[in-house]
């Protein structure tokens, strides 16, 4: 297997990638590669897999936070790259050939996709991490790409856990989009004034109250008075 190793130019600017055992792919645009087209190839990967870049760590068989972007950058603020080790075991574990992988670094580096910020379902339930609006804000956001999207302010939830499924898999990414119109048989996340994050079916919205159907026999049906609840959100995707 040909295996890619980044050697950053700390004094000459962007790193240079080598290729071991045989002559480097050709690359769509140059073969002298930013720290940021590397990172951004990783979390297409995540994106093709249908994980997160948290996600893509732990099915390779990584620290859960490798790929974190807070450890895209050393505490002296220099930039960090992504080990070959690292790579080897990511490529292994999403079945992905060294081509396909420098076909992604040729997306990032013709600038495709659209990053939109990602944390944990658990960790969302804080309510610290939204706006009044519902909107993401806050530290303690990572990124995940997900290029078919128009709403600026969308943003991804990864499951953990089994209260979802069989609809929501531990390890599921969902996607949810706040300016998206909501009609009943949609499956919504809602923000109560408590601070409960829920994730059902839409069934029925009146005046006073939001009506919400299970996803599965692990949670009840909930009806959430409409002074209670602080937003509502349409989830316009899901990973499987």
């Amino acid at each position: 297997m040909i295996l890619p190793i980044a050697i950053p130019e700390r004094r000459r600017g962007p790193a240079a990638v080598v290729f071991f055992g045989g002559p480097m792919p050709s690359l769509p645009t140059s073969s002298m590669l930013t720290h940021a087209q590397i990172w951004q190839a990783i979390d297409a990967l995540a994106a093709r897999a249908g994980t997160s870049p948290s996600g893509l760590a732990k099915r390779a068989g990584l620290d859960p936070t490798t790929f974190n972007k807070s450890k895209r950058i050393t505490p002296d603020q220099r930039q960090r790259w992504p080990s070959t080790e690292s790579l080897a075991k990511c490529l292994a574990a999403t079945s992905t050939t060294v081509d396909q992988f420098v076909a992604l670094i040729g997306g990032a580096a013709a600038g495709s996709g659209r990053m939109v910020p990602l944390i944990g379902f658990l960790q969302a339930s804080t309510g610290r991490y939204f706006d009044p609006r519902g909107l993401p804000d806050g530290e303690g956001w990572d990124e995940l790409d997900f290029p078919a999207i128009d709403d600026r302010h969308a943003y991804a939830l990864e499951i953990s856990g089994d209260g979802l499924r069989p609809v929501y898999r531990n390890g599921t990414v969902i996607v949810v989009s706040p300016s998206a119109a909501i009609r009943r048989g949609d499956r919504v996340v809602v923000m109560t004034r408590g601070g409960e994050l829920i994730a059902q079916e839409l069934a029925r919205k009146t005046a006073k109250a939001i009506e919400l159907k299970s996803l599965g026999p692990a949670q009840p049906d909930r009806t959430v008075a409409t002074d209670d609840c602080l937003w509502i959100a349409r989830i316009i995707w899901a990973s499987q």
